[in-house]
């Protein structure tokens, strides 16, 4: 690995320096030998007050490409210091919420002191940073929606989870499970990768990382070649806030709530000449009560109705911290290097009650059943990022490297009646090493083609281990008929191609991907050993026509595919239950899905209008069944038969839906969201004989309403509806929550504090009723257990509310 590290680093330097000498910034013939770096000084005032501006920052932009050569800030007296090197530039000298002054065509030949600038309070600008850093706004692309979270004051003190719960046409199920359009085969990126960030179990880590680490949230629902085939749904792809302003600016974050949780996180960013460090660090604490209610009922009089309560306390603590350093080499390459650490833990306390009624003697009796786990997860990811822009605006190469090393390990002691019955232990470790990249080049004015290579290298695995108690001995044995080791490997290699073009008011995006998955599942206690080698080929098509700059229609088309996660195939049962087990499926097969989907955007007035209809066809669909296993389990003198649920290759899918967006601004202190999608499932496949055929139709509804009150104080509400659906075998209820946030701004706009409540209602319950041939079941899920209420302060420091904008995290995308 340090072989193949040192071979990229020398391979990027050469890139980078592939056009010979760097060159003079206003004579590209001249060598940089003969300039050398002058000093000059000076110093910025406010204009009304005479008062020295500390963190001012000064850019001095080249003649040639209009790009930051170097820069700096002003110290606590206003003043400047910075080494130039000898040329003409253009100057700039900025503050926040001051307006711009600028020196064009400046020679610079020897130290000078260029004088004292007076910069005047810009209040148009102010007003300007008010609106947007309110706002949530809204970016439509050929592929995608941009979502530029904005200030959304129900998730401060919050997590990624919860701001993804917000964005439109994305919701999050009671277990934290992300869906898009209903469909929760979704593939979540990090600053368009795979991410550390992430680690093994995407749930857990969305639940850690703070809210206030987002910039934006992009949604692909129809993704161009560029992105990987992985996810039927779509991508999400979270960036990150990385400001880009030259000096130092942050700002850290707080919080405390209830039921008991504590955060604090912060970011720091620093720039000066062609070096920027960046890094955010959080700390999170939080405690969650849920409850689980399954009341189960046997067709055959001889078995035992069974009424199982589950309540649990989850505990979890984590730390993440994301550090790197930017070097920008020269006018045209830059250098990216970033670690990201995350430690957590947590502790799940859960108490399973268990109560029978026997129909043929109307008698009942009771067990507890009790499975305390504590789970330890560590995740350390390393990345490199080279990117080379040549002359030509928007011909650029990228490189990146990325390796990723997880590991979590989990142990229960199960107890029941008051006796220490199970140990289990789970260790799993994955390793991960990702290697891309791409160029593109602009061909004319209004065309692009572009290529690329990926190859994701993962392997995991999954050491389970189960000691029973020996009533004889008093000690615990490995069972070694439970106990088992699982390997997974999975090599995913790629190429890619796509052009596209504008003319006139018509522009396009037309691609090809090729994909190759080779995957191995080991399991040496058992001697099993399966071998796959899949290779498909993935087309998409998109397609825009603007009929004026406010209104546009779009049309996309692309193929995609489910690959059964480790999850998924790993055969080991669950433990948490004897009489609800769930257990892998190692013969598996991937899913493949062709989409269809018809765009169109208008703004007009105060309303901006985004709908869309979509279309989705599955093949060697992987859906989740329950059946009786035919073994059975003694509680109480009395036989039970064991109910298993897990994954299997069950059908075709036809999925079409209606999505309708309306923002709408009647006045500057009063936005009005809203967000629809009608969406329907009609399912054909059978399974053991038994016909699992469904068609059903389902809907979602959300809206949000904030209001600026008097004294400034924001109040924002958000209302979230999910209808009922039916399939086969599960009756789902509708469900409703709501939540309610108010904030202030203190201290000149420097810092502000937010209080939020989440399911006001306390009626955020999902509710199912499952139909089989030999039984039936109610169950219930809380999983926050009801209202939560959260407290959170935020302070900046050099950094404007109005989030700094950053486009070089995957490109791709073709704003025509």
């Amino acid at each position: 690995m340090n072989k193949l590290f040192i071979f990229a680093f020398a391979f990027i330097l050469c890139i980078a320096n592939s056009n010979g000498q760097p060159k003079n910034v206003d004579n590209p013939t001249t060598p940089s030998s003969v300039s050398k770096e002058v000093l000059i000084t000076g110093k910025v005032i406010d204009k009304e007050t005479q008062d020295p501006l500390e963190y001012a920052t000064i850019a001095f932009f080249s003649k040639k490409k209009n790009e930051i050569v170097t820069g700096g800030i002003t110290d606590i007296n206003g003043n400047f210091s910075i080494p130039v090197k000898t040329g003409v530039y253009d100057i700039s000298i900025e503050y926040i919420a001051y307006k711009t002054q600028k020196i064009s065509n400046k020679e610079l030949k020897s130290d000078e002191n260029i004088g004292v600038f007076s910069l005047e309070v810009d209040f148009a600008s102010l007003g300007e940073v008010e609106i947007i850093a309110e706002r949530t706004t809204v970016e439509i692309k050929l592929d995608k929606k941009i979502y530029n979270v904005g200030k959304d004051l129900t998730v401060s003190g919050g997590t990624v989870s919860d701001v993804l719960d917000n964005v439109p046409s994305v919701s999050v199920d009671a277990e934290g499970n992300v869906a898009l359009r209903g469909n929760d085969n979704v593939r979540i990126l990090i600053n368009g990768k795979p991410s550390g960030l992430v680690g093994l179990n995407s749930t857990d880590a969305l639940k850690q990382l703070p809210a206030e680490s987002i910039e934006k949230v992009e949604v692909i629902t129809s993704p161009s070649a560029r992105y990987e085939a992985e996810g039927t749904a779509g991508i999400l792809n979270i960036i990150l806030r990385r400001s880009k302003l030259l000096g130092l600016n942050g700002a850290i974050t707080g919080s405390v709530g209830h039921p008991d949780a504590a955060s604090l996180s912060g970011n720091v960013n620093y720039r000066t000449g062609n070096i920027n460090l960046f890094n955010t660090t959080s700390y999170r604490y939080r405690e969650s009560i849920g409850r689980w209610y399954n009341d189960v009922k046997y067709n055959d009089i001889n078995t035992p109705d069974l009424d199982e309560k589950r309540d649990w306390t989850d505990v979890r603590k984590g730390f993440t911290t994301n550090a790197g350093i930017e070097w920008y080499i020269n006018d045209s390459a830059s250098l990216t290097s970033s670690i990201v650490y995350n430690n957590g833990n947590s502790d799940n306390n859960s108490v399973n009650n268990l109560v029978q009624f026997n129909k043929l003697n109307n008698t009942t009796s009771k067990s507890v059943r009790k499975d305390p786990e504590s789970e330890d997860r560590e995740t350390i990811q390393y990345s490199l990022n080279f990117t080379k822009n040549f002359e030509k605006t928007d011909h650029k190469l990228t490189f990146d490297f990325q390796f990723e090393d997880s590991n979590e390990d989990e142990n229960s002691l199960i107890n029941v009646d008051g006796t220490d019955t199970d140990f289990v232990t789970t260790l799993d470790n994955q390793s991960n090493v990702l290697l891309q990249s791409d160029y593109t080049l602009p061909i004319g004015e209004m065309s692009q083609f572009e290529m690329g290579f990926r190859g994701d290298f993962s392997d995991r695995s999954t050491d389970y281990t189960v000691e029973l108690l020996n009533t004889n001995t008093g000690e615990f044995e490995v069972s070694e008929d439970l106990s088992n080791l699982f390997n997974f490997k999975q090599y995913v290699t790629a190429v890619y191609t796509q052009y596209g073009s504008k003319i006139d008011k018509f522009s396009f995006l037309l691609g090809l991907r090729l994909e190759n998955t080779r995957t191995t599942l080991d399991q040496p206690t058992s001697g099993d050993f399966k071998r796959k080698n899949l290779t498909g080929l993935f087309p998409t098509a998109n397609l825009n026509y603007e009929f004026s700059d406010s209104e546009s229609m779009t049309l996309g088309y692309n193929r995609r595919l489910r690959r059964p996660r480790g999850f998924m195939l790993n055969p080991f049962p669950s433990r948490s239950s004897l009489t609800n087990v769930f257990q892998g499926n190692p013969d598996l097969d991937p899913t493949y899905s062709d989409k269809f989907e018809l765009g169109y955007l208008n703004r007009f007035g105060k309303f901006t209008l985004s709908t869309a209809v979509y279309y989705e066809h599955s093949t060697n669909v992987m859906s989740f069944v329950s059946r009786e296993t035919g073994e059975t389990v003694i509680i109480d003198n009395e036989a039970f038969p064991v109910i298993e649920r897990g994954p299997v290759n069950l059908a075709t899918d036809k999925r079409s839906g209606f999505e309708f967006n309306l923002n709408y601004s009647p006045t500057r202190n009063w936005r009005v969201n809203t967000d629809f999608n009608l969406f329907k499932l009609k399912r054909a496949g059978e399974f053991n004989g038994i016909d699992l055929s469904s068609d059903a139709l389902t809907w979602r509804a959300r809206l949000t309403n904030k209001l600026t009150l008097p004294y400034k104080i924001d109040w924002q509400t958000n209302m979230n509806y999910r209808g009922p659906s039916d399939d086969a075998q599960n009756n789902r209820k509708g469900r409703f929550s709501a939540n309610m946030a108010f904030s202030k701004d203190l201290f000149k706009d420097k810092a502000s504090i937010a209080f939020n409540v989440r399911d006001v209602l306390n009626s955020a319950v999902f509710k199912n009723h499952i139909i089989t041939d030999t039984f039936t079941s109610d169950q219930e899920i809380q999983f926050r257990g009801g209202r939560t209420y959260n407290l959170a302060f935020t302070y900046r420091f050099n950094q404007k509310k109005k989030r700094e904008r950053n486009r070089d995290f995957d490109g791709g995308d073709m704003e025509m």
